[in-house]
């Protein structure tokens, strides 16, 4: 198939850079002695899972046990479903997924670790914990050193669970200028506390899992760190473009769409809104856009509704007509992704592979 047969909107990966991209992250991982277990939340793909690890993946990440169950299919032999699981039913179907792989649970919480603990116990599998510690996003997580440490102490007596470390997620480190590295210091500080603390305190320290994509190739500066946890890296976008933690030419994915009008003074109309892409703006903030048209940079993709993407661009009816195809990156791939029944691979301009997105809209 050619890359002008394939029905717009439609998500296009470049499967070079893509692979470039994975080949990588592995390596960086590999050099500081880091152990790769990617979120794959971003792809949402056992194709793309099975990729990673053949890249030299250990393991991989999911949010939710509607995603471990699909993503045991890459054959991975480990998964981490980084968020608390909370109600029986998930929890029947996530022993049901540890019959079948390793899986490791980060929690923040004795409630969380008590039902944890009796599902595991009934179903005669062990799941490993993180604790879940709260380094500066407030969001999950323990802040406070000493009830974090309180809840390993339980942990580590439950059966059925085995404690493993503790995880971290730096969602409020975005850039890598001179504010983000004095954060990322500050954080290592941070973690070296909580690792001596937990050592002092007799607690087993396998793994201390954590990073992000904006901080990935800082990882190494995290004395502490054993285990990286990027997810975005496998596409990239603009925000990981904004966030310096990219350049252009290592985004894979893109957004084909077609124009459908340039009725619009200084504007056009294309083929996907809000059901096709990301509402999200740009995390450095600026322009109101939700994506780079890349035919035309200087362009800003400035509303949305359902099926309508507007296109703010001077002269536009000069430069485009009715039936252009063009791509736009969008400023959040992952989000993206989950709009999408699948992504089409392509190199150069012939479509390679196709492969579904099999853990859309698993939120449960």
């Amino acid at each position: 198939m050619h890359l002008s047969e394939i029905e717009t909107p439609a998500i296009v990966v470049d499967l070079d850079i893509m692979e470039s991209n994975l080949q990588r992250v592995a390596a960086y991982a590999r050099e500081h002695a880091l152990r790769l277990r990617p979120h794959t939340k971003t792809h949402k793909s056992p194709v793309v899972g099975r990729m990673q690890l053949d890249a030299g993946a250990a393991g991989l990440t999911v949010a939710k046990v509607g995603e471990a169950e699909v993503m045991v299919a890459s054959g991975t032999p480990d998964l981490l479903v980084a968020y608390p699981v909370i109600g029986n039913s998930k929890l029947r179907r996530l022993m049901d997924v540890a019959t079948r792989t390793s899986v490791t649970v980060a929690l923040d919480s004795a409630e969380a670790a008590s039902v944890l603990s009796a599902a595991a116990e009934a179903a005669s599998v062990q799941v490993g914990v993180l604790i879940e510690e709260d380094v500066g996003l407030g969001r999950t997580g323990i802040h406070d050193l000493t009830a974090l440490l309180a809840l390993a102490k339980q942990v580590d007596s439950m059966p059925g669970l085995r404690l493993v470390g503790f995880n971290f997620y730096p969602g409020h480190v975005k850039q890598m200028d001179e504010d983000g590295l004095a954060m990322l210091d500050a954080l290592g500080a941070r973690l070296e506390e909580t690792e001596d603390q937990w050592k002092r305190a007799g607690l087993p320290l396998e793994i201390v899992s954590g990073g992000s994509t904006p901080t990935l190739f800082h990882s190494h500066s995290l004395k502490s760190l054993t285990e990286i946890r990027p997810g975005t890296y496998v596409f990239n976008d603009r925000n990981t473009i904004e966030c310096g933690a990219c350049t252009l030419d290592q985004c894979a994915a893109h957004i084909a769409v077609t124009v459908v009008s340039t009725r619009r003074v200084d504007g056009l109309i294309v083929d996907g809104g809000s059901k096709t892409f990301s509402s999200d703006r740009l995390v450095t903030g600026g322009h109101t856009t939700f994506g780079l048209l890349r035919e035309a940079p200087e362009a800003l993709f400035t509303k949305m509704n359902e099926e309508h993407g507007y296109i703010d661009l001077p002269n536009a009816q000069e430069l485009f007509r009715v039936g252009d195809r063009l791509r736009i990156l969008p400023n959040h791939i992952c989000v993206a992704v989950n709009l999408h029944e699948r992504v089409y691979g392509i190199r150069g301009e012939t479509v390679e592979r196709i492969w579904d997105v099999e853990a859309r809209g698993k939120l449960q």
